[in-house]
């Protein structure tokens, strides 16, 4: 396919929204999410190539593919981080146009990422991890919320966090996103390093967060675990949407998930 370049495709900050994502999004029906045909790159390297999906409210999507597929990216082009480099589409969330926003305004507007890396930081008490998320609005849930959610925080409050086991630490990760006011979960590789008693553990707190309302992305190499968890599943291939549907359909088809997934 002829792929836009990003000197030729770079998108004005206050353009005005237009194209078949922008008729969709003026109307009621509209979804709450969408992905609109999505071109970023690293560098001169053409990474996330028309990806284009949509979630209704509530709904916990699982975005799937071999190594190199491009979830990480699609996954950081919809958090508005500046790499990759969106060249062309558009992001809407809740009627809004992420894709004319920075990181950090997608991140006032409810986007929260959970990154592979955790990045817990290092001289801070879980606590005190917690509090930083909350310094500027808008706040999210409360530290009772958080600790009734996940009482092994709770029961390390005072400890520092980068001494947290890996488990742990996964688990003050998306608490702390969940300490600002969420709209839009982004999970990037939650289970990765994690024994199976640990990955169930988050698995059921995560179907916590979605009973309270959360829309959630995961990108998860452990397919299966995330399909069993998700209502809907994208599956990526080169940077392009080759499935579009139920999670329990990739689930129920075997050489879908061998094709695409090597499960």
């Amino acid at each position: 396919m002829n792929a836009p370049t990003p000197l030729d495709r770079v998108i004005p900050a206050a353009a005005p929204a237009g194209g078949a994502a922008a008729a969709a999004t003026s109307r009621a029906d509209a979804p709450y999410f969408q992905a609109h045909d999505l071109h970023a790159y690293y560098g001169e390297s053409y990474i996330v190539q028309g990806v284009n999906f949509s979630m209704k409210e509530s709904e916990i999507l699982a975005l799937l593919g071999r190594n190199g597929a491009g979830k990480t990216s699609t996954l950081r082009t919809i958090a508005r981080l500046a790499e990759p480099h969106l060249t062309q589409g558009e992001v809407w969330l809740a009627g809004q146009p992420l894709h004319r926003m920075k990181a950090y305004q997608a991140s006032r507007l409810g986007v929260g990422l959970v990154p592979e890396d955790r990045r817990v930081i290092q001289g801070l008490t879980v606590q005190q991890n917690l509090q930083l998320a909350q310094i500027a609005p808008p706040k999210g849930w409360s530290l009772e919320q958080i600790y009734e959610l996940f009482p092994r925080l709770g029961e390390r409050k005072n400890q520092e966090g980068t001494t947290l086991s890996g488990g742990e630490q996964q688990m003050l990760a998306i608490a702390r996103t969940l300490a600002r006011d969420v709209k839009l979960l982004l999970l990037d590789e939650p289970y990765e390093g994690l024994a199976p008693v640990i990955v169930q553990e988050i698995e059921k707190t995560l179907q916590k967060v979605r009973d309270l309302g959360m829309t959630t992305i995961i990108v998860e190499q452990n397919a299966l675990a995330a399909l069993h968890l998700a209502d809907r599943a994208v599956i990526l291939d080169m940077g392009e949407v080759v499935y579009d549907g139920t999670a329990k359909e990739v689930l129920d088809n075997e050489d879908l998930r061998h094709e695409y997934l090597a499960v």
